[in-house]
């Protein structure tokens, strides 16, 4: 795994400890989102990004856990955050296909 890279089950575990103070960030298209994500997520689509950064401003210094499909353009944006000052940026490993295999069966998958 890349540096930046967390497994679904770490996120899984931030997102249950109600201490965590996380931005979940999804980064697919709008009707990727409409098939499923996750709960708490926000969407900020790779092909829009470069647009909507100055919206994340505030999430700076937070911890920022950046998702896709399989985990190849949160891994992308999650560097192209780091690269612009995002202190605590991570991506998720596998994706939300694997976060459906593995940490919730009832999200269907595509």
């Amino acid at each position: 795994m890349n540096e930046l890279e967390v497994s679904c089950q770490q996120v899984k575990e931030w997102l249950d400890d109600n201490e965590k103070e996380m931005f979940l960030l999804d980064c697919r298209e709008q009707n990727e989102f409409d098939q499923v994500q996750i709960e708490g997520a926000n969407l900020y689509p790779m092909s829009k990004l470069t647009t909507q950064v100055d919206k994340l401003e505030g999430q700076k210094d937070k911890l920022v856990v950046v998702y896709c499909h399989h985990g190849g353009r949160s891994l992308r944006v999650a560097e192209y955050l780091k690269n612009r000052g995002f202190t605590n940026v991570k991506s998720m490993a596998g994706g939300i296909d694997e976060w459906a295999e593995k940490i919730d069966p009832t999200k269907p998958r595509y």
